[in-house]
């Protein structure tokens, strides 16, 4: 399955790609392949409930998932982070 990231996440984490292939079972499993490359990326994408934190939204196919989502072979999950302001 293949993560596309936002550019505002992937500045914190220098030499970060802004896709990565992975193999997992569910979200929760993907973010975990994520933070193994990349340690620290997971507490910024999930709180400690744990979830996916406010805001930040993930989408497999275009839908919004939760850690439990799981994720069928060849899918696409897409990390958005919320736009706020008033």
């Amino acid at each position: 399955m293949r993560i596309l990231l936002p550019q505002a996440l992937i500045r914190l984490f220098p030499g970060c790609p802004d896709a990565h292939s992975v193999e997992a079972a569910t979200v929760a499993d993907a973010i975990a392949a994520l933070d193994t490359a990349w340690p620290g990326l997971r507490d910024r994408l999930c709180d400690s409930t744990p979830a996916i934190r406010r805001h930040i939204n993930i989408f497999l196919d275009g839908r919004r998932v939760t850690l439990a989502t799981p994720l069928p072979p060849g899918s696409e999950l897409v990390v958005m982070t919320a736009i706020s302001g008033g």
